[in-house]
């Protein structure tokens, strides 16, 4: 057996856990001999970590639940198999069950033809849907959902005590998850997001990408001025809410203004 590497009493890391990186993070949570997985990152992945939970002396058969932070392929693709192995069900906002029970492709970022990007989607069956406000329970722990659109429009985070598993929302650079109008993503309701993350009074932030790390509300503070500035540029196309440049291109136009 391996010895349990938590990074909060409860909680496992599987790609700390693993010692590298196996891809987005997945976060196992237990007690009272149940367990869940939050996200479980690509099919190519899920041998690797379902064996690593065996040999962490986690019973399989005491999966309760396989939840998704929302229907990217980065965080999902493995689901299908994961399900099988294990025997579960899986657990997702509704705006993510068609996506996920169709496998669609493109607004799972599995098919980005532009950028030669040709992933299979395996379709897999939502079991129970989530939203704001309700509470996932294993054992004694209790995981308040939140739901947290921007990112995508079914991105979900749950507080756990002082943990945020905060998702796609913030990573410790300050960046935030893609920002693109094919995958539901809405950046006035991302600000709200943020601003919520800001306000509330956890600690600790658990990112689907890279480290975690304490919350910081000047970083916060940075994020949510750059992505309020989004709101009026052309860089994030239907994506921002306006573009203050046509309006003075048409003042200048009725006033014949010349350019200086």
């Amino acid at each position: 057996m391996l010895p349990r590497r938590e990074i909060f009493p409860n909680v496992i890391e599987m790609n700390f856990q693993a010692g590298h990186l196996l891809g987005c993070n997945v976060y196992l949570i237990f007690a009272d001999n149940q367990w869940i997985l939050i996200d479980i990152g690509y099919e190519e992945v899920v041998d690797e970590i379902i064996e690593l939970i065996r040999q962490l002396d986690f019973p399989l058969s005491h999966c309760q639940t396989l939840v998704a932070t929302h229907a990217d392929v980065d965080h999902i693709q493995g689901l299908a198999k994961a399900k099988q192995t294990l025997g579960t069900t899986i657990t997702s906002h509704p705006l993510a069950v068609e996506p996920l029970q169709q496998g669609d492709k493109l607004i799972t970022f599995a098919e980005i033809a532009a950028q030669n990007i040709h992933l299979e989607m395996p379709p897999v069956q939502i079991e129970h849907q989530v939203n704001d406000g309700d509470v996932i329970t294993v054992g004694t722990l209790k995981l308040e959902v939140w739901h947290t659109p921007g990112h995508t429009d079914s991105q979900l985070s749950f507080r756990m005590g002082d943990l945020l598993f905060s998702g796609d929302n913030i990573y410790r650079d300050g960046c935030v998850g893609a920002i693109d109008a094919h995958h539901g993503s809405d950046i006035p309701a991302f600000i709200k997001s943020l601003q919520r993350i800001r306000a509330s009074d956890v600690k600790w932030l658990l990112p689907s990408h890279g480290p975690i790390f304490r919350k910081d509300d000047a970083l916060l503070d940075k994020t949510i001025a750059r992505l309020e500035s989004y709101q009026h540029m052309a860089d994030f196309g239907t994506c921002a809410v306006d573009w203050p440049l046509m309006d003075d291109w048409e003042d200048e136009i009725i006033e014949g203004k010349l350019p200086q």
